[in-house]
């Protein structure tokens, strides 16, 4: 290796290195919970100062990248200097948003109660010192929370409010939360995965609930509902098109969750374009299955018909392990790569089952010794249609997050920071793509599942018309859901907890379809370009083998791989 190669990589190496350490002091909820145990006793800094910090190091970071010659860098170096130079940016404009100044949401990813509540009782304590930092944790809270509040009165005071409707829900969240025994507290019934804690830690557990996280908890919903709720947005104005420069800030989110540059006003029409062709399928699909074809007809059979819902939370949770069951055997044949450690199903909290989504994934630890957890929300099983349950299986496991994210722990070539680097459209849109993936191998049961599989397709264009219309365009609420209700088979329920979802966090929603039909874009290209040498299963393995890329990257990579079976 050259003299300016070498420097290059080490200069490279030691900037990732840096990065991804900064990237866990920043979410020390997630070191923990992926199995980093040097932050096992802190919360997220959500002050001024903090976010002050960290915009300095992300600007450092972003300037040392430049600074680095890619022509002296390895392919995947290369790749890796790139990831670094667009998460930088994106977390900047992360910073920008001052999100914790106006939301509030029982979603644990964005609300600060919820995060106590839903997160906290998922930690995996592994060691003494993890039992010990959990303890850290709780006596933290009640300055955790009073910090909260100081950003939202900085945000009430400069006119940036939270929605009314999903301050409420935080309010509801917590109360329920403050309403079971303390012999019932999930905060106290977490259980450590060693014996090595000391015979009363329990106890001490139970005593600091009690003595500090209950009472902080108690204030912050009392402030909420005295101080908050009161000026609080209304269902009218639910987007940051009611913000000063509310669009403007939208957009650069929108860019920042697509990793593309299409305007809000392209994602709304796309979004527009697919419910219309899909309508079409969801016709086809209607008449053979349901035996009627009209699409208004069809959508009220599967929202209304109680013979196509479920009767227990059991029979859901069998549904989806066996769903699950059939992809990891089928996997391997199409995937060209899968992770080792495998996947498991498990229900989501009563204190988050409620107002949350209808599944989501959580990534295995780092050392193995937790699996891959697909969280399943079983509330109210009745409500609950089971011809989404496939599709919405094989999107949050296997083939869809949990082959994608976990294979990161196992690959060898990538850095740690490019193993934790976050990409919305491609995470999301890999995890979309495999829903019609499962459907050319073979893993959907009846037609009626396939049903559910354009009926999730309806739901994430719905997403690009919705998320737009009140963050861009000053949707109501009610309008957003609406939209949903007339152009896909959601139950009201179900709905409306996606649409809260899109109010507390703008943008996120987009990078699906537009992250799937970018890999199917590829997979066309790279499909016409190699003709009888293109093998699914390898062009699979080319994008599971890089981490999570942004969609300009991906494109790049494909394209390398693409040159590189020709020349073969």
């Amino acid at each position: 290796m050259r003299t300016d190669d070498a420097t290059a990589a080490r200069d490279l190496d030691r900037l990732a290195d840096e990065a991804f350490h900064a990237l866990l002091a920043w979410s020390p909820l997630y070191a923990s919970q992926i199995g980093y145990p040097e932050y096992a006793g802190d919360l997220p800094d959500v002050s001024v100062a903090g976010e002050q910090r960290r915009r300095s190091e992300l600007l450092s970071f972003q300037k040392r990248a430049e600074a680095i010659d890619p022509r002296h860098l390895d392919p995947e170096r290369r790749i890796t200097r790139q990831v670094l130079l667009r998460t930088t940016s994106d977390a900047l404009v992360g910073l920008d948003t001052a999100a914790v100044e106006y939301t509030v949401t029982p979603l644990p990813s964005m609300g600060s109660a919820a995060t106590l509540i839903v997160s906290l009782p998922k930690l995996t304590l592994r060691t003494a010192a993890d039992a010990a930092g959990y303890l850290e944790r709780l006596a933290k809270v009640p300055a955790w929370l009073a910090e909260a509040r100081r950003r939202l009165d900085a945000g009430r005071s400069a006119g940036r409010q939270p929605v009314a409707r999903l301050v409420t829900a935080a309010t509801e969240q917590v109360a329920s939360y403050l309403s079971t025994e303390i012999s019932e507290d999930p905060l106290v019934q977490i259980n450590p995965q060693t014996n090595e804690v000391p015979s009363d830690w329990r106890d001490r557990v139970a005593q600091v609930v009690r003595d500090d996280v209950r009472p902080a908890l108690s204030a912050y919903h009392d402030y909420l509902v005295q101080d908050v709720l009161p000026s609080a947005r209304p269902d009218t104005a639910p987007g940051l098109a009611a913000l000063d420069d509310g669009v403007e800030l939208y957009q650069r989110l929108a860019a920042t969750h697509t990793t593309t540059d299409h305007s809000v006003e392209e994602l709304h029409r796309l979004g527009l374009e697919l419910v219309e062709r899909l309508i079409e399928e969801m016709r086809a699909r209607g008449a053979a299955v349901l035996g009627v074809n009209d699409f208004a007809d069809i959508i009220s059979r599967l929202r209304t018909d109680e013979s196509l819902r479920f009767t227990s939370a059991a029979d859901m949770l069998d549904g989806a392990k066996s769903a699950l069951a059939r992809a990891e055997e089928a996997s391997p044949r199409w995937l060209g790569i899968v992770p080792r450690i495998g996947c498991e199903v498990l229900e989501q909290s009563i204190y988050e089952a409620e107002s949350g989504n209808l599944g989501y994934y959580q990534w295995p630890s780092v050392d193995g010794t937790r699996p891959g957890r697909f969280w399943l929300n079983t509330h109210q099983p009745e409500t609950r249609p089971r011809f989404e349950l496939q599709a919405l299986t094989f999107h949050e496991s296997v083939p869809g997050h949990h082959t994608q994210l976990a294979l990161l722990w196992e690959l060898p070539e990538l850095c740690d920071y490019r193993r934790h680097a976050r990409a919305t459209a491609f995470t999301e849109g890999w995890a979309l793509y495999t829903e019609r993936l499962a459907d050319e191998m073979g893993l959907y049961t009846s037609d009626l599942y396939r049903l559910g599989m354009v009926s999730f397709d309806f739901w994430r264009a719905c997403r690009l018309v919705v998320d737009t219309g009140m963050h861009a365009f000053g949707w109501s609420r009610d309008r957003a859901v609406r939209f949903m209700e007339e152009h896909s088979a959601l139950t009201r329920k179900n709905i409306e907890n996606e649409v809260d979802r899109y109010i507390a966090r703008p943008g996120q929603a987009l990078g699906y379809m537009v992250g799937r039909l970018e890999i199917q874009r590829l997979r066309e290209q790279a499909a016409a370009g190699l003709g009888s040498d293109f093998v699914l299963a390898d062009f699979h393995r080319t994008l599971l083998s890089h981490g999570n890329l942004p969609l300009s990257v991906l494109a790049d990579v494909v394209t390398e791989w693409t040159r590189h079976v020709q020349r073969a």
